[in-house]
């Protein structure tokens, strides 16, 4: 009798120690769950702002590269406008300067020009500026056309020896333009009056063999030539 009481109470004490473990563990799980899903709700929305920062920095971006592109885009338009701006100038001006390879071939009746004044300016080694000391020869020299009637100016650009033909060629041609837009901007000299003739190395003024010939072959010669025999005001022999 005595062990089926203990036995009854034993029961009911198991009974008992499971029922407080099963609460015992259901709390548990609730309280590991809570957190849980709490800690899951915050990724989610954490993930959320993510997505949007994200969108946020590509839209930010892409401005960027449209602004960077609508740059780029403006300066490659202002480039092409001076490119041809620069073309469109040196058109004009070749359609008003005589360029010819002799005064012979463009101008009728030569022998009638004399020549009334001349200056020669040199020029730094593949340079085609002008220096201070070239700008105040070409100066007094163009004192000289103020009592000149029926002239014209034969430019000459030449270079020395170095380099090759067909680039001294070029060379002595854009000495000879800086001459020329000196003097027609300077003092108003119209346009159709310069006979530009560029020789390149072809027709030295002293040997190409020491430094100091080298320097005189680099130069542009401006010839003063009046036509003694047209009437006052008129460029007679000119076409």
């Amino acid at each position: 009798m005595k062990v089926c009481h203990f036995g009854v109470m034993g029961l009911a004490v198991g009974l008992a120690a499971m029922g407080a473990t099963g609460c015992a563990t259901k709390n548990w799980v609730h309280t590991q769950t809570a957190p849980l899903v709490e800690h899951t709700g915050q990724l989610e929305e954490k993930t959320a702002t993510n997505n949007r920062d994200i969108r946020d920095v590509d839209d930010r971006a892409q401005a960027g590269v449209s602004r960077a592109q609508g740059a780029a885009d403006a300066a490659t338009r202002n480039a092409q406008d001076a490119a041809k701006a620069a073309g469109d100038a040196e058109t004009s001006a070749d359609n008003v300067v005589h360029r010819a390879d002799s005064l012979d071939s463009v101008v009728k009746g030569l022998d009638n020009y004399k020549p009334m004044g001349d200056v020669s300016v040199t020029f730094g080694f593949d340079k085609a500026v002008l220096t201070t000391d070239d700008r105040a020869q070409l100066d007094e020299f163009a004192a000289k056309l103020g009592t000149a009637k029926s002239y014209i100016l034969e430019v000459t650009g030449g270079t020395d020896s170095t380099g090759p033909a067909q680039y001294n060629y070029e060379l002595s041609q854009r000495r000879a333009d800086a001459v020329v837009q000196y003097l027609a901007s300077k003092y108003g000299i119209a346009a159709h009056r310069f006979y530009l003739i560029g020789i390149g190395k072809d027709n030295e003024v002293a040997p190409n063999t020491t430094a100091e010939g080298r320097k005189q072959n680099r130069r542009v010669e401006v010839q003063l030539l009046s036509n003694t025999s047209a009437a006052p005001g008129e460029m007679a022999g000119v076409r």
